[in-house]
């Protein structure tokens, strides 16, 4: 199996070097990241220049660095490097759980593999200031997880999150769907200039059985996707609702 590793934090983040690592253990793996940070880049792509390929010194890994965003990344390697398989995003410095799927560069990366006829999983886990996260401690969770979801090819998009600490055990959840306050905070830079800051503060508790439920609780998250954003319940009121038998055209 030919396993693919990209991330949103870039390509000398500790957490990509560790998921590869582990990932080794499964199949020929490349890394293929972006050279900077792309953190909350989303499904961007790069299509008004060109992006340079480059092989990087990386822990005597297969490396290859990218000027372009995580979804690049993918589109890149997966055809620099043929028959590519599984496409694993991360592991990220910080959760990326519920709402944070929308902005979320790690997903991306996953969610890019899936659009491409690939199988995707990303990996995410908490990095608070005080200490990065021991990932000696998680590699034994990530190969449990890719052993899980290796055996399962029906799954093709799934997104995991790490707790604090060493998690409790793992739990198959649903995402969170939270609102939040939306607020833009206005400051001042040291020269006086205006800026500002985007908050993310919940307004709503947490679900049980969702992504936020077992991270809060201790446990690795599992959250199977799917690419159809289609609300199929919506969609079935609406033609109730409105009849377009109705409307004349032309």
């Amino acid at each position: 199996m030919r396993i693919l590793v990209t991330n949103d934090d870039g390509v000398y983040s500790p957490g990509i070097a560790a998921l590869a690592q582990v990932a080794s253990r499964f199949g020929e793996t490349r890394v293929v990241a972006p050279d900077v940070e792309m953190s909350s880049a989303a499904q961007s792509i790069t299509a008004s220049r060109p992006m340079s390929y480059k092989r990087t010194d990386l822990h005597g890994l297969d490396a290859w660095r990218v000027n372009g965003t995580p979804a690049d990344c993918v589109n890149l390697g997966a055809s620099v490097w043929e028959k590519v398989e599984l496409v694993l995003s991360g592991i990220n410095l910080g959760p990326n759980l519920g709402n944070a799927m929308w902005h979320s560069g790690t997903l991306s990366g996953a969610r890019q593999a899936s659009l491409l006829g690939l199988r995707g999983i990303a990996f995410s886990v908490p990095a608070p200031e005080s200490k990065p996260p021991d990932f000696e401690v998680l590699k034994p969770w990530v190969s449990s997880v890719l052993e899980i979801l290796i055996a399962a090819p029906e799954l093709k998009l799934v997104n995991v999150n790490f707790p604090a600490g060493v998690p409790r055990g793992i739990l198959w959840t649903r995402q969170s769907v939270r609102h939040y306050d939306g607020k833009v905070v206005p400051g001042k830079d040291p020269m006086g200039r205006t800026h500002y800051w985007f908050t993310v503060v919940p307004i709503e508790g947490t679900d049980a059985d969702t992504d936020r439920w077992a991270f809060e609780r201790g446990y690795v998250s599992m959250t199977p996707l799917r690419l159809d954003l289609t609300d199929e319940e919506q969609l079935a009121h609406a033609k109730k609702l409105v009849s377009l038998k109705k409307i004349r055209f032309g």
